[in-house]
């Protein structure tokens, strides 16, 4: 009988040494996988903040052109010599202008709308939990308006 105690004891006192190392363990590989999840999401984050970037450079690049050449089509119109001509090279300026920069921001919001869903997908398949995410922050984002 002293001998099923003493067993017990010694069962008991290893089970208690060695619950908090199993428990480390857990702690661990759970931890490990939410680190891996959260680099998951952040290179969703980079992907999208790259092809930002890269639409954004194209949208002011456009924008900057379409000024360029409003400047030039107007200093144009200027130097005709009737009023009749002077107001169609003006005329014709501003609607190539508008219609470039129209074109403009029809790219840069279809681009934005892609990398947004794009980094959508990608963070989701990460399976990374909800707080990880900047998504609630899409509206930050220049509309192009």
């Amino acid at each position: 009988m002293t001998k099923h105690i003493m067993t017990g004891a010694l069962v008991l006192s290893a089970l208690t040494m060695a619950l908090p190392v199993l428990a480390q363990t857990g702690a661990t590989t759970t931890s490990t996988s939410a680190t891996q999840k959260i680099a998951c999401v952040g290179s969703a984050v980079a992907a999208r903040e790259t092809a930002l970037d890269t639409a954004m450079t194209t949208f002011t690049a456009s924008s900057n052109a379409a000024y360029t050449a409003r400047a030039v089509a107007l200093q144009a119109a200027y130097s005709k010599t009737t009023t009749a001509e002077v107001k169609t090279a003006v005329k014709a300026a501003w609607s190539t202008f508008n219609t470039s920069m129209k074109d403009a921001r029809v790219a840069w919001q279809s681009a934005r709308s892609s990398a947004w869903e794009s980094f959508k997908t990608a963070a989701k398949a990460c399976k990374a939990p909800s707080g990880v995410s900047d998504t609630g922050n899409m509206s930050s984002e220049a509309s192009g308006k």
